[in-house]
């Protein structure tokens, strides 16, 4: 209800600012007012006709074109917010210094000026929409484990989360997606939630792919919010069909190179809507050898310093896609601790906050935040 109520305001300060100054006979007034409400209000839409807000079932291109109207509205109105500001600054300084010169007449008419502003949002928009459908760059990087056996320096995991695969991203880019993975060579692969996005049904051939993902000592994956959305418990049941050992607030002990390293995994907070049981680190670690190193996967970064007193050595999450766009990706950080992307130390751990390999099909939009595959790289103290 929140998205749909900004929306809204975002249409009426565009009706106003935009639509009702237009010279133009009413009938095209009110045809111009009813295509913004109903680009505005795309969502609602999505919701109302195509099953699902988590996972819209629509063709690919409506999907697109929908995203490429909503994505245009969003930098068309911060367009016309910033023209606006600059109008009042001056107004305010022309008054203080009691300017009487006469106004130069521009070179483009305000109804030009509004079409080169509606040109000017719908090309990040484009740009952003080519970017969040892009197959994820590999980013190397390397981080010490305190307590890390010298016999597990170097152990290599290629770590994802967000794939969101769906009615946008399907077969042809997971199958990309894992051939990328493979060429990684990881001694284990971590998701961290978001795998899918829909039922099943709809996802089997998009999904199968996932097979043929391999890693040295195991495929691990914790769950996010959208495993929820669609059929949660057949999930569940697919994920081992494909490989995916899946950690509800459980673990599993791997023994690599004689030592022995813990993989824990935790549910997702949107599992109490479902009736299903919360997060529950300490459950996660019941049993766990006290000594091992410890890995948790997290969907959420929030709580990481919590997580961090119970002894565990590295947690990797997502959920924050990194923010989306440069500059707005801050108040994403509002909403998740103040984590966004990247390496931060919580509590004194390390904790990776992975931007996503792939989007929601409800909002595809990257721009300077692109997605990715993390290739960390184990190195003892």
């Amino acid at each position: 209800m929140i998205l749909h109520a900004i929306s809204g305001l975002i249409f009426l300060y565009l009706l106003v600012r935009l639509i009702l100054p237009l010279r133009v006979r009413a009938a095209l007034k009110s045809a111009a007012g009813i295509a913004l409400f109903a680009v505005s209000q795309q969502h609602l839409l999505l919701r109302s006709f195509a099953g699902s807000l988590a996972s819209p079932e629509a063709p690919s291109w409506v999907l697109i074109l929908q995203s490429l109207l909503f994505s245009t509205l969003l930098f068309l109105f911060l367009a016309v917010l910033a023209r606006d500001f600059a109008l009042l600054v001056r107004g305010i300084a022309k008054r203080a210094i009691k300017s009487q010169k006469p106004e130069t007449p521009g070179t483009f008419s305000p109804g030009r000026r509004k079409a080169l502003l509606l040109c000017l949002a719908a090309l990040p928009a484009a740009y952003g929409i080519r970017q969040a459908l892009a197959l994820p760059e590999t980013r190397a990087m390397e981080t010490i484990l305190p307590g890390l056996p010298t016999e597990l320096d170097g152990l290599c995991i290629a770590h994802l989360s967000d794939l969101h695969i769906g009615p946008l991203l399907q077969e042809s880019w997971s199958a990309a997606l894992v051939e990328k993975i493979n060429d990684l060579r990881p001694d284990l692969i971590l998701f961290s939630g978001d795998i899918v996005d829909g039922l099943p049904s709809r996802r089997a051939k998009s999904v199968a792919h996932l097979k043929k993902l391999r890693a040295t000592h195991g495929i691990f994956a914790c769950v996010g919010n959208h495993e929820y959305y669609a059929n949660f418990h057949a999930w569940m049941k697919v994920f081992p069909e494909l490989g995916l050992a899946t950690l509800l607030n459980s673990h599993r002990t791997v023994d690599i190179k004689g030592q022995k390293i813990v993989i824990a995994g935790i549910t997702d907070p949107a599992a109490a809507g479902f009736g299903l049981p919360p997060p529950d680190c300490r459950a996660a670690l019941r049993g766990a050898p006290e000594n091992a190193t410890r890995i948790l996967l997290a969907h959420r970064p929030t709580g990481a310093e919590q997580n961090a007193t119970l002894g565990f050595s590295l947690q990797l999450s997502g959920h924050t896609h990194g923010g989306q766009i440069l500059g707005l990706d801050r108040f994403v950080a509002q909403f998740n601790g103040g984590y966004l992307r990247g390496w931060y130390k919580a509590g004194g751990m390390p904790l990776y906050v992975n931007s996503g390999a792939g989007l929601w099909s409800g909002f595809p939009l990257r721009l300077g935040v692109p997605s990715e595959i993390a290739r960390i790289t184990l190195r003892s103290a």
